[in-house]
């Protein structure tokens, strides 16, 4: 089992130009486009585990992964994560029997594993090796597709490859200097799951800190697929509790205030957002 440590950002429909423009990319990425399906039991056993089985169709061959939500806040995530090579399209059954997640559901689930949803995007990655860490950057554009409902993927991860997880937070602020971007919640598993049922829900957040951030993130993520305005005034709301709260630092409450009276705007997603997003979770 390999160990995934990453950050992933939501991106503004204009960032595209901003991000290939940044003086940390100058060098042409590496452009591959991949071609995903997951699958599930008609139950959804593994969506309920917290766990996410896909093929991928590379221009090398494919690869069948299995993911674990893993622990994080902010939209930075360990994970665990199983891949290995296949042959074909099918699914390596034998393969999966072997792993812990699989186990603990029970071996039953493999008997009917179906395809869910499909995601296409192409990938654009660069590797910078800076001076505290090595980080994979990948900007993600395409799609999710379950029968005839889509949702698009604009989206940038930082993937910790050597150092220390500090340094994701300290280069997504260094995009978002020039970048429009913001934290993101939800995963690409995640929000196809979503699509597929047409059922989009977002429970009560816990009282800490860190957990009302994560909500709020989350609230913006269903926000763009659905566009339905209850989820943008719940963030709304959430933001203004936290800057009205004197139980948190004047920082926060000095970051909250700002988003809160950004999101009235119908372009809140701005550089500003994105600076006030992350400076915020640094006071947790």
């Amino acid at each position: 089992m390999a160990e995934e440590v990453e950050l992933k950002l939501a991106l503004s429909d204009s960032a595209a130009a901003f991000l290939l423009r940044h003086e940390l990319l100058e060098t042409p990425p590496c452009r591959e486009w991949l071609s995903n399906t997951y699958y599930d039991t008609p139950e959804g056993a593994l969506e309920s585990a917290r766990a996410a089985l896909r093929v991928r169709r590379t221009p090398q061959g494919n690869l069948q992964t299995l993911k674990t939500v893993g622990s994080g806040s902010g939209g930075l995530f360990v994970r665990g994560e199983w891949e290995w090579a296949i042959e074909g399209d099918d699914l390596d059954l034998v393969g999966l029997a072997d792993l812990p997640p699989i186990q603990a559901m029970g071996n039953a689930v493999l008997k009917t594993l179906e395809p869910r949803f499909v995601t296409d995007f192409e990938r654009c990655r660069w590797l910078l090796e800076l001076e505290s860490a090595s980080i994979e950057v990948a900007f993600d554009q395409g799609s999710i597709r379950a029968d005839e409902r889509r949702v698009e993927i604009n989206e940038l991860e930082l993937e910790l490859k050597r150092g220390d997880p500090s340094s994701l937070w300290r280069l997504a602020q260094k995009f978002a200097e020039q970048v429009p971007l913001r934290p993101s919640i939800i995963s690409k598993a995640e929000r196809g799951a979503a699509l597929y049922q047409g059922h989009w829900t977002c429970k009560p957040p816990g009282a800490s800190l860190s957990a009302r951030l994560d909500h709020a993130s989350r609230l913006l993520d269903l926000f763009r697929d659905t566009r339905e305005r209850r989820f943008l005034e719940q963030a709304v709301d959430l933001y203004w509790g936290l800057a009205n709260d004197d139980a948190l630092s004047a920082a926060t409450r000095h970051h909250a205030q700002a988003l809160g009276g950004m999101l009235t705007h119908s372009d809140w997603l701005t550089t500003a957002f994105g600076q006030h997003s992350l400076s915020l979770q640094q006071t947790i």
